[in-house]
């Protein structure tokens, strides 16, 4: 049996436009886990998530990614793809006149390196959504054009459905979404969990958590990450809140925002 696919972040530090924003992470999520990283606005979750993917205008000025033991902290989004890395953004944008079904099945070829017949693609398309609940009238819109949010959010749940990756990074998946909507995207991230799958799940609340069990919590806040725990640690946040905990710690409070 092959070792489950491992991402490491290693001392990490990162900047936007000169602003240091991530002040030495390190972090371990392997195939089959679930990861929350919680923290308030502006404590550099989302900065983790797109510098892990390589998101271009974010500068690494210290420490490693590392993914099935490879360096990949020079490596293009593109290329941490086709490794088997995914982030669902927090906030996807529309691609007009580009369907969602041409869309993935564009999306699968480039990541997956091989060409796949449109019949083969939709058979493959049609497991999925029907595992998530979807239906043909999304697929066959134009990508988030006119979506609702929670219509954006199930379709980043069905790209990942479908592109299969190793680590999954959803970017505040819960972010803006309705209870029924929230319900509905929780389910779809819980039915895809299983030992094939590892995700960092980037969130500001607990809700969330109680559709899908995390095996770990991390607590972030300037930058860094401060706690670490089990599920009970969401539990014991949504009851204190961030800046008992702050206090606790003994952290300075946090002046201007960060990404």
């Amino acid at each position: 049996m092959s070792e489950p696919a491992t991402l490491e972040v290693r001392g990490l530090r990162a900047s936007v436009e000169g602003k240091e924003i991530l002040r030495g992470i390190d972090l371990v999520v392997r195939q089959g886990e679930v990861h929350a990283l919680m923290g308030p606005n502006g404590s550099g979750k989302s900065t983790l998530a797109n510098v892990i993917m390589g998101r271009p205008g974010y500068e690494v000025t210290e420490g490693r990614i590392l993914f099935k033991g490879e360096d990949i902290t020079d490596l293009s989004p593109d290329e941490r793809a086709r490794r088997g890395l995914f982030l669902a953004m927090q906030y996807p944008v529309e691609v007009p006149g580009v369907s969602v079904v041409n869309f993935l099945r564009t999306a699968y070829r480039a990541v997956k390196g091989e060409e796949i017949s449109a019949l083969a693609f939709r058979k493959l398309l049609k497991e999925r959504m029907a595992l998530l609940g979807v239906d043909d009238a999304m697929v066959n819109r134009y990508v988030n054009q006119g979506f609702s949010g929670g219509e954006k959010k199930r379709n980043e749940i069905l790209q990942l459905a479908v592109l299969e990756p190793e680590i999954a990074i959803l970017d505040e998946t819960d972010s803006g979404l309705d209870i029924d909507s929230l319900k509905q995207v929780a389910t779809g991230i819980a039915q895809l969990v299983g030992p094939n799958l590892g995700v960092l799940l980037v969130t500001h609340y607990q809700r969330i958590l109680n559709y899908i069990t995390p095996d770990h919590v991390h607590v972030m806040m300037q930058g860094r990450i401060v706690r670490s725990g089990g599920k009970e640690l969401a539990h014991e946040l949504e009851t204190k809140g961030y800046e008992e905990l702050r206090r606790e710690l003994g952290l300075e409070e946090q002046v201007g925002a960060t990404t």
